[in-house]
């Protein structure tokens, strides 16, 4: 292969409503987990590809909200050629990739990738690759096995176990078919284009004259509209990876992300992650500490912690599976297990911020009106007192919580 392009769907503003209170101040892709953006990740996994000379990011957020981070990841990469290219409405994830097919073919690209941004994995690319010329297909996915509760929340696939040829793909069946899903990562041959073509061919035909404004009608979906019709026509595989995966949709769903990318880096790159030292704080397990946070050397953090830019940690302070963002305060005594601190928030001496630790982030907030367990947010600028315990809670910005909560969602 001479060129290899990929893409990545970061979705826009109306999506994301479930990873609030975070993405009322940062959009999804570029929430931080170990220290760096969401789509950071991505771009670092896709470097490791040989022949891979440029990225498109897909989405319909305003051409702004990229910009800095393009800046940035322009002096990352220089490998590669990022660029963002803004929907004019929400087009569905195979909407935006035949919208801009003509961009993405530019240069004679025989395959290229194709990424959601909403995911945490090692993204084992070039297997996939080493996978795709072995059948020749239109299509290989990235799979995983999950368990068969969580399975029918997914994209379920039945493969062939000798060819590895995907023969019947459901998005999120009502009943349980398998445990065999899909990771929301694929290669495609450039001939896929004309896949697009049919799929928006037959929805065209398929339109009511009387409903030809709804805008459902105008997007066109990839796993429905594009896999199920490959699979059905025998040119769709899977890649089955044993990495560990996770999928964010909620904002808790950002810790077990965080713990992914932290465990990967420490088996990949561990001079990136914070050491025991005599002089600082105990560390146990993948821990990322920011160069300009300020952490107590009597601290205990770990594992699977990140703490962000500016931030201050009092003595005595314990911090396990959670994520600090910017310019957090910790005062003196503190425990923050299982939870996100947002920008600027404050705790005070004593206080306990504390989550649940369960194995499916992505539940649904509340159910049969009770306040799910989950991990604990706070969001942007919220404070918390002395002595206060927030337990199982998701707090909204500017909050000053003086009492103690459990399980409720604070407005």
């Amino acid at each position: 292969m001479t060129l290899l392009k990929a893409v990545i769907l970061v979705g826009g503003p109306s999506r994301g409503t479930r990873f609030r209170p975070l993405s009322l101040d940062v959009p999804k892709p570029l929430f931080p987990v170990a220290g760096e953006a969401v789509i950071h990740h991505h771009l670092s996994a896709l470097t490791q590809v040989p022949d891979m000379k440029e990225v498109l990011i897909i989405g319909f957020f305003e051409d702004s909200v990229f910009n800095p981070f393009l800046q940035r990841a322009a002096a990352q990469f220089p490998q590669l050629n990022i660029q963002y290219l803004r929907e004019y409405q929400s087009l569905g994830t195979a909407g935006g990739i035949y919208h801009f097919r003509d961009k993405i073919l530019e240069g004679g690209p025989q395959q290229f990738f194709v990424l959601h941004v909403d995911l945490a994995c090692p993204f084992p690319l070039n297997d996939m690759i080493k996978a795709h010329m072995k059948h020749r297909g239109i299509c290989t996915m990235l799979g995983t096995k999950v368990s068969r509760e969580q399975a029918t929340k997914y994209g379920c696939l039945v493969a062939n176990p000798e060819t590895n040829e995907v023969m019947h793909y459901v998005e999120k069946p009502e009943t349980f078919i398998s445990d065999l899903i899909s990771c929301g990562v694929y290669l495609f041959d450039r001939s896929v284009m004309d896949e697009l073509q049919k799929a928006k061919a037959r929805k065209d035909a398929n339109q009511d004259d009387n409903d030809y404004l709804a805008p459902s009608d105008q997007r066109l979906r990839l796993e429905q509209d594009v896999l199920r019709p490959l699979s059905e026509n025998h040119k769709l595989y899977v890649h089955v990876t044993e990495r560990p995966w996770r999928q964010i949709k909620t904002a808790g769903s950002a810790v077990g992300a965080n713990a992914v990318y932290l465990e990967y880096l420490a088996k990949t790159a561990p001079e990136k992650l914070t050491k025991n030292t005599q002089q600082g704080p105990e560390i146990i397990g993948a821990v990322y500490i920011d160069p300009s946070a300020k952490v107590d050397p009597t601290c205990k953090i770990g594992p699977n912690v990140s703490i962000g830019p500016r931030v201050q940690i009092g003595k005595g302070v314990r911090i396990k599976n959670a994520i600090i963002l910017d310019g957090v305060q910790i005062g003196m005594g503190s425990c923050i297990l299982h939870s996100i601190v947002g920008w600027n928030s404050k705790v005070g001496a004593w206080a306990r911020v504390e989550g649940s630790n369960i194995a499916d982030p992505n539940i649904a907030m509340m159910e049969n009106g009770v306040k799910s367990q989950s991990i604990t947010i706070l969001g942007k600028e919220v404070s918390v007192k002395d002595e206060t315990i927030i337990r199982n809670c998701i707090v909204l910005p500017h909050k000053e919580l003086k009492f103690s909560y459990h399980s409720e969602i604070l407005m």
